[in-house]
Parts: C-alpha cells; structure tokens; sequence
C-alpha cells in the first residue's frame, strides 16, 4: 500500500518545534513530487523560530521553516518533460508570478507574488516530502552530495552578489561577515576569478574556514585596524569590490573605506536598522557604485557546475548534523553558540 503520511518538524509557536505527521502532497500536472534527503538551517529559519517575524513577513499559523534543500524526485506531473522518477535535484525555494513586470525583465528575485518556502505563509521543507514547480527543481551529477545540492540555494546568493558587483578575473575583492553567507560568497568569488580575496570578522574561529573558501587574507575585528590592514594587503589601493554579507551598519561603512576610488560596494546582509549612517562624501568623492543585493535569479544551473568542479569544497561549512526529530536541538544549537556553529544541515529521512 503506497504511504500517503509523512513527518514534518512544525512550528507550532514561537521557539516550539513539533514532529508532526501530515500527508504527503499530490503533484499537480506541472510539478514533481521530492523526497527531501538534506535541508541546511538557514538564518532566516532561525528569525522566524526566534521572534516570529522578519519586516512584514509574520508568522500567524503553524508553519513548516527550511529552503535549502535537495531530494530525489519520486513522482512526476503529466506535463513536466525532461526530469524523471529517480533523479537527483536541487531545489530553487521561490515560485514567482512570471507575468509582472520584473519576470518578464529577467529579475525574477524582485516578483511582488513570489511563493517562497518558508516565508509565511507557505511551508518549507522540513518534512520528508515536498512538491515543487518542475522549473524549480535543477538535476545534480552524480558526483555531487545532497549535503553540496542543498547548499546550492545560498551559494547563489553569492553568485548573485559577485554578479551584482560585476567581479572581473583578478579583482580584489573584500568580504564582511564570514557567516554561511559570506564563506559562500568567498567561495563563488573564488570561482569567479577573484584575484584575492579579503574576509572580514570578528571569529577567529570564522576566519579560519574563510581561508579554506579561498580568501588569501584575513582581518580579525577585535585585533587589527581595518584601513591599516587594507593598505597593506591591496598597496594602498583598496579592494575592487566591498561585500557586505554580516548585516552590520559598521560593516557598510567599512565597505566605504576599504573600497577603491572607483570601486564597487554590493550590499548583501540585513541591518536590524532599516537606517545606517554613511559617510555619502566618501561615495561621491570616490564615485563608488553602491547595489543591493535580492536573492539571486537565473543562478542555479550555473552555481551547480561551479560547485561540481570542485575547486571548493563547500561542505566545509557544515559544523552540524541533525535528524529530522532532532530539529528543535538544530534551532537552538544555532541560537546558543554562534561561535561554533556555520551551517547545520537537517536530514528528513532520519526521524531519530
């Protein structure tokens, strides 16, 4: 008799995780049905865990948190052509409208109407199951882990940042916040042609695997002088690029006084202050070019061959590993020791 239940890790209310059962959904004829082998904990999972809410994005009913996440593909719509039962993929969390203005321009990341998983309020994929939209789900090779597919989802936000920043092959580029987001971002600055790479942080335990991620130098916060130390490393030219990935207004000014004249700043990270002070002489003095970075768009088939050729191995960033039952630990072990934890990763199939 084929299973028609699954586990889920529910969010029932602030900082309570429940395994729930709950059926098993029915693809529709465009979409395929995913059994979820890996999901990493992301940032935004933890907020939602945490305080219930990011902007205006709230969190009113019980509601399944996860999008980073791989599978196999265990059924299949009648009009999806080109993916099959038993394939390998990663999954891209956001459906968006393709009719508005913005899809229709190619920024999709900008879609007012996108269907995100785990932003309330539709479920994410903490669960054994998941029906995707068939353009969403990208086959993986063979050689590639679920834990590496999983990672694909941030990964692009990296690529779309050193996209954004219009990284050219020897550039320098600098870092801030050596978070999953920023090593990420290392990374795929690294497979972009980044001539040297400059992370920024105050852990020295952070900086560490920054290294592994490609940066050739780094510079501890609570040690060393950042404009002393960007003299030295770049001749007292500065970097070509500045990343802003730790969501910190004194990481957007230190982007400002890193950067070159006539360099680039690409802002990634989420202040808790919708206003930070800039020194916007400094902007125009330098003629920097200042852009935000959305998610990414048009990422995944291109980030999926960057990480197959194994220049990087990105699973460096994964500390931790939990089971599905064990997802309540994963949230709090994110919460408690920051020092220690980058990227945990939850595995649906182990329920205990």
């Amino acid at each position: 008799m084929k299973k028609e239940t699954m586990q889920a890790a529910v969010l029932t209310e602030l900082k309570n995780i429940m395994l729930q059962d709950r059926e098993i959904p029915v693809p529709k004829d465009d979409e395929v049905l995913i059994q979820i082998k890996a999901v990493g904990l992301c940032g935004s999972d933890v907020h939602y865990y945490e305080h219930g809410k990011i902007g205006n994005y709230i969190v009113e009913k019980p509601i399944i948190l996860g999008h980073e996440a791989s599978g196999d593909i265990v059924e299949v719509g009648k009009n999806v052509v080109g993916l099959y039962k038993g394939q390998r993929v990663s999954i891209e969390p956001g459906a968006t409208c393709g009719e508005c203005a913005h899809c229709k321009e190619g920024r999709y990341n900008l879609c007012p109407s996108v269907e995100f998983l785990a932003t309330p309020p539709y479920d994410g994929v903490f669960c054994e199951y998941a029906v995707m939209r068939a353009d969403l789900v990208f086959p993986i090779p063979d050689s590639m882990s679920y834990e590496t597919a999983a990672l694909v989802e941030p990964f692009s936000v990296g690529v779309h940042a050193v996209s954004r920043g219009e990284l050219k092959a020897g550039e320098t580029v600098i870092i801030f916040g050596m978070g999953p987001i920023g090593l990420v971002t290392a990374a795929a600055a690294k497979a972009a042609g980044a001539g040297m790479i400059i992370g920024v942080d105050l852990e020295k335990s952070r900086l560490e695997v920054a290294k592994k991620m490609g940066a050739a130098y780094t510079i501890n916060l609570r040690e060393e002088d950042l404009e002393e130390k960007v003299k030295e490393y770049t001749n007292g030219k500065g970097a070509d690029l500045a990343i802003e990935t730790a969501g910190s207004p004194k990481a957007v000014q230190g982007t400002i006084l890193s950067v070159r004249r006539g360099g680039r700043i690409a802002i990634v990270g989420l202040s808790p202050q919708d206003e930070v002070p800039v020194n916007v002489s400094q902007i125009i003095d330098k003629e920097i070019d200042v852009k935000g970075i959305f998610r990414y768009h048009h990422t995944y088939p291109r980030a999926i061959e960057m990480l197959a050729a194994k220049e990087i191995d990105i699973e460096k960033i994964i500390t931790d590993k939990y089971s599905l039952a064990e997802t309540a630990e994963a949230f709090e072990k994110a919460i408690h020791d920051k020092t220690n934890t980058l990227k945990i990763m939850i595995y649906p199939g182990q329920t205990s």
